[in-house]
């Protein structure tokens, strides 16, 4: 079959079919105090490539470590946390708690506790189911757990969250809203 005279993606748009409204949303940035240490030693290598490599003009390594240390610490904040439901056109979406590219329904989360920092590396050793969902970031002190109400596995899910306490009450009134772990 011949197409190439038909156009196939004429009635594709690049907006989402169904609009969601976002309850909850935090970006799991590094501290503002990881830049200056990480630009200094961006800075310390551009100058030893310097003295190594006298043919190169003196800015070329600094134009291009500099800029690397800055994109490496934003793809280390590139994990984001959303709780986002159905829009105001369609209550029947469910709501849907998003982590980086993984999704999950509210619907399904029975139970949901914040974890302090003190109680961090408990929740994350003995304490964890070996089949959970993590995504742990080090720099990210309180954590939120969820245990799910349904046979699924992953049976439960850890992240780091700034605002923990805040996170398990975005759910609304869905099942999975109580916070006792």
């Amino acid at each position: 079959m011949d197409t190439r005279d038909e156009i196939t993606l004429g009635g594709v748009s690049d907006t989402r079919a169904a609009p969601q409204i976002v309850r909850y949303s935090e970006r799991l940035w590094v501290p503002w105090w990881w830049w200056p240490p990480a630009l200094a030693l961006a800075a310390l290598i551009a100058l030893e490539v310097n003295q190594g490599v006298r043919t190169l003009p003196d800015w070329v390594p600094f134009a291009v470590l500099l800029p690397v240390a800055g994109a490496v610490l934003v793809w280390f904040s590139k994990t984001e946390v959303r709780v986002v439901g159905g829009g105001a056109g369609d209550p029947a979406a469910e709501t849907e708690l998003w982590v980086g590219a993984a999704h999950l329904p509210v619907s399904v989360i029975s139970r949901s506790a914040e974890v302090p920092r003190s109680a961090k590396s408990a929740a994350l050793g003995r304490q964890l189911d070996p089949a959970a969902f993590v995504v742990h970031r080090a720099w990210v002190g309180p954590m939120v757990c969820q245990r799910f109400a349904v046979d699924v596995t992953p049976r439960s899910r850890c992240r780091s969250s700034r605002r923990s306490s805040r996170s398990p009450a975005c759910f609304g009134d869905a099942p999975g809203s109580s916070s006792s772990m």
